[in-house]
This record gives C-alpha cells, sequence and structure tokens, in this order.
C-alpha cells in the first residue's frame, strides 16, 4: 500500500494550533492585538477567516515570525 502524501497544514490552521498552546486567553490575546474578541473567536472555530494584518497583529503579540 503506497503512503500518502501528508498535505501541509494552511497558515490559519497552524495559527490556530499555536494560540491553542499559547497559554493566553482569547480576551487577553485579543486585547493585546487590537483585534475584536468575537473575530479571534469566530476564527479559532473556523467560522471566519483573518487578513493577513490581523494575522501579522496575533503572530506579534504571541512572538512568532511569520515565514513563507
Amino acid at each position: 500500500m503506497a503512503k500518502r502524501k501528508k498535505t501541509p497544514h494552511s497558515l490559519s490552521d497552524q495559527l490556530r494550533e499555536l494560540i491553542a498552546g499559547a497559554g493566553p486567553s482569547t480576551y487577553e490575546l485579543a486585547r493585546d492585538a487590537g483585534v475584536d474578541r468575537s473575530v479571534l473567536s469566530r476564527f479559532l472555530t473556523g467560522k471566519r477567516t483573518i487578513t493577513l494584518e490581523t494575522a501579522d497583529r496575533l503572530a506579534a503579540v504571541l512572538k512568532l515570525r511569520l515565514v513563507a
């Protein structure tokens, strides 16, 4: 049986995983990033996407560097 190639996670999926394991609450993360809490909550549940600017703000608060 042939091995299945693992599909890479999208940037959104990776960011969701990192946020889930980061520690700060959704409220604290949204506040520190200057993002509306409801936007962040809907992103984390997969009900909405976020802009690259929002992803950059979240990454900055989490001390992550987004690279291609």
